[in-house]
């Protein structure tokens, strides 16, 4: 079962997490062939730390081939085959928002012209003029950005979600605990109270302990817009909800066949198909990205310290508004959908929506971690550096 691997997966160097019948184990995948990594680091938090500045870890227990696996989907009901969890564990997860300066700006531009194309085009031509360059073209943080901003303020065009998208700082918040999201062929939740929700394909920043990106991965940050949309106060509650982010299906580390130019590069599809034959389909352009995905990792990391790493959702440019039901209403979930994002070089997410009150219950933390890891004798005494291969 292969469909759902990066195209060139034989060449790709991969790093997941597999249900075992012993606990939660960290895999290496190279050359196609599946490798169990807990006798050389325990957590995946632990194999990313110095890699790849320490080499590839070596010491992996070879578990057959990556095509041999069955992995299963939860919402089958069937539960077989192997199940693929979240591929981090003790790395917080952090996300970007507002990364995309140029739908923020257009979004304040269409509500100010209420829908008349040729009323936002001479209110962007007012800006533009008076900012001197293309409004598309304003780096956030310049001099540029903030003439954009004098001109947005004396219009009375201003917003807070305008200063994040130009200004000098970009928006970076805690998306959910550790240990809390949820993988490939599993069940994504949004509140049971949400009205309007959607998902927000993205991808994801895999961080080691000293900032530096060592790979990335898909992800789908769950939004619930009536909530974020009544106050950017309740972000938290719109967006950290039990089983309301996904990553997977895994981590691609940084090598000769995938850097970051191919994230800066990246396109996501991303698709829904809906219980009543509902299909919506969108994409998210990482070329159209405000700030430099190695600008936002600097920026999350800014003076913190991460002893596990962190990952980072970047944001997206995808918002539906395609009709599902009522005419004006634009989209938003139903139970049962089935969400798929994608991009060649990571492959394919894919997650069914249920509620949050109904998902599986997030109920594994950190001390159950570490009582399952002891129990299997793999909590030994080392430094950290020791388990990787120079």
């Amino acid at each position: 079962m292969t469909d759902f691997l990066p195209a060139d997966w034989r060449e790709a160097t991969l790093v997941g997490r597999l249900a075992t019948a012993d606990g939660p184990t960290p895999v290496m995948v190279r050359g196609g062939e599946v490798f169990d990594m807990s006798a050389v680091a325990p957590t995946v938090s632990l194999l990313m730390a110095g890699w790849p500045e320490k080499g590839v870890p070596a010491g992996g227990r070879s578990l057959g081939k990556l095509e041999d696996f069955s992995f299963g989907k939860v919402w089958t009901g069937e539960r077989k085959g192997d199940q693929l969890l979240s591929p981090i564990d003790l790395q917080c997860v952090k996300a970007a928002g507002v990364t995309f300066a140029v739908s923020a700006v257009e979004r304040v531009i269409e509500e100010r012209a209420r829908g008349d194309s040729n009323k936002a085009q001479s209110i962007r031509d007012a800006l533009a003029e008076r900012v001197g360059s293309d409004i598309r073209s304003v780096k956030p943080g310049s001099a540029e950005a903030a003439k954009l901003k004098e001109a947005l303020i004396a219009d009375g065009l201003w917003s807070q979600y305008l200063e994040v998208a130009i200004g000098p700082d970009a928006e970076v918040f805690t998306k959910s605990p550790v240990l809390s999201s949820v993988g490939w062929g599993d069940e994504v939740g949004v509140r049971s109270d949400s009205t309007w929700n959607n998902p927000e394909p993205e991808v994801v920043m895999v961080v080691d302990p000293s900032g530096r990106a060592v790979g990335a991965m898909l992800g789908n940050d769950v939004n619930l817009r009536c909530f974020e949309g009544r106050s950017a106060l309740l972000l938290g509650k719109a967006k950290d909800n039990n089983a309301s982010c996904a990553l997977g299906p895994f981590i691609r580390v940084f090598d000769d066949s995938f850097t970051i130019d191919d994230v800066r590069g990246a396109v996501l599809d991303l698709k829904i198909d809906g219980p009543e034959g509902y299909e919506l389909v969108g994409r998210s352009t990482m070329s159209e990205i405000s700030r430099d995905p190695l600008e936002l990792v600097r920026q999350a990391m800014s003076e913190h310290h991460y002893p596990d790493g962190f990952v980072l959702m970047l944001g997206t440019l995808f918002a539906p508004t395609q009709d599902r039901d009522v005419p004006g209403r634009g989209f938003t979930h139903k139970v049962g959908d089935v969400v798929k994002v994608s991009t060649p070089k990571l492959g394919c997410l894919e997650n069914r929506v249920t509620t949050s009150k109904d998902a599986r219950h997030w109920n594994f933390g950190i001390a159950d971690l570490m009582q399952n890891l002891a129990e299997r004798g793999l909590l030994t005494a080392r430094a950290p550096q020791k388990a990787l291969a120079s």
